[in-house]
């Protein structure tokens, strides 16, 4: 698997190099196209791997294509760095094994017009249809307003009920929600809200949840702090400003929007000397990736099942292939909370 597919065109694979590759007759290849019922299966096997593997796209055969020829999907991921994403894909592989199919990857680094690029070209190149791991509503508005090839679309880490298309996520609000009511239950009461940007879908359920545990407990935030992203270094600048406050007693706990930003958290308040986490401070953070488990000191965290998202959303769309009557679905996977040494008390 590569983490992105070059922006070139297709290979110019001829049916003579299918024929070569399977170890077929060229009028076998022709029959497997189109009288499949002619071709015994593991021939047709033979020949599907060498389609697949060659690129080959024969000529009028796009409306066959389109009816379930290929034997892969794409996948496009938002961040091949957070292993999250990383469970996603090995998901949509385990899923994609058990139908003989494979899964072509693609990075988009949460950008749009990568994201945009992708889902064309792959519609370009015939693929079953593309799963897209989406964090931002507005992205998700611009791809459904651009995506006008017919193929099999199922959107992951994302959640919407309009019924266009499926879509698989986890429920981030509960997360929060968990997460916060772990660091009260451990006795702290001025807790921090750390997460942005709000565009962000997840950041912004996360949010809600935290707003909602407080409120049950009859208590109100501290403080909401949205950083430009998600990652270690914004959590690091977050951190330097909080020591101040964790000091004079002003915060006690912390609900992280993502482990990245929680171990900048940590990080920084370790290095404010004074202040000791979990004795000062407790920090949660969400998803349970490297940065959290990996650290100086192991953050309790929100753990998101990523690879029983990425199976489901794979199984969502070899369904909406193989199915004409398929009904889109909206599937919400719940979080599940896990505790390590920085809100131990």
């Amino acid at each position: 698997m590569s983490d992105a597919l070059p922006r070139e065109e297709p290979t110019s694979a001829g049916i003579k190099d299918v024929a070569a590759l399977a170890g077929v007759s060229i009028a076998t290849v022709s029959n497997a196209l189109n009288h499949r019922e002619r071709v015994a299966a593991p021939t047709l096997d033979r020949i599907d791997r060498a389609i697949g593997m060659l690129g080959y796209i024969p000529n009028g055969a796009a409306r066959s294509l389109a009816a379930g020829r290929t034997r892969s999907f794409g996948l496009i991921l938002s961040d091949l760095g957070n292993s999250l994403f990383v469970d996603i894909a090995r998901g949509a592989e385990r899923a994609a094994d058990e139908r003989g199919l494979s899964v072509v990857l693609a990075n988009s680094d949460g950008k749009l017009e990568r994201e945009d690029r992708y889902v064309e070209l792959f519609a370009e190149t015939r693929v079953r249809g593309v799963l897209l791991t989406l964090n931002d509503a507005s992205h998700f508005r611009a791809i459904v307003g651009r995506h006008a090839h017919g193929q099999p679309l199922v959107m992951l880490n994302f959640h919407d009920d309009s019924g266009r298309y499926c879509t698989a996520s986890i429920d981030n609000e509960a997360g929060g929600h968990l997460a916060t009511t772990h660091l009260l239950e451990t006795g702290r009461r001025r807790i921090v809200f750390v997460g942005g940007p709000d565009t962000l879908q997840p950041v912004a359920d996360r949010r809600r949840g935290f707003r909602r545990a407080l409120a049950s407990a009859g208590l109100d935030p501290i403080d909401e702090i949205a950083p430009t992203w998600v990652n270690r270094a914004d959590g690091w600048q977050v951190g330097r400003r909080l020591a101040e406050r964790v000091q004079r007693g002003e915060i006690d706990g912390v609900v992280a929007a993502s482990d990245l930003l929680a171990a900048g958290i940590v990080q920084a308040m370790s290095e404010f000397g004074a202040i000791s986490v979990p004795d000062s401070v407790g920090v949660i953070g969400y998803d349970n990736n490297q940065a959290a488990w990996d650290a100086p000191i192991p953050i309790s965290t929100i753990s998101q099942p990523g690879d029983e998202l990425g199976f489901i959303g794979a199984q969502l769309l070899i369904d909406e292939v193989d199915e004409p009557d398929h009904e889109h679905r909206a599937i919400r996977l719940a979080p599940e909370l896990i505790v390590r040494r920085s809100t131990e008390r």
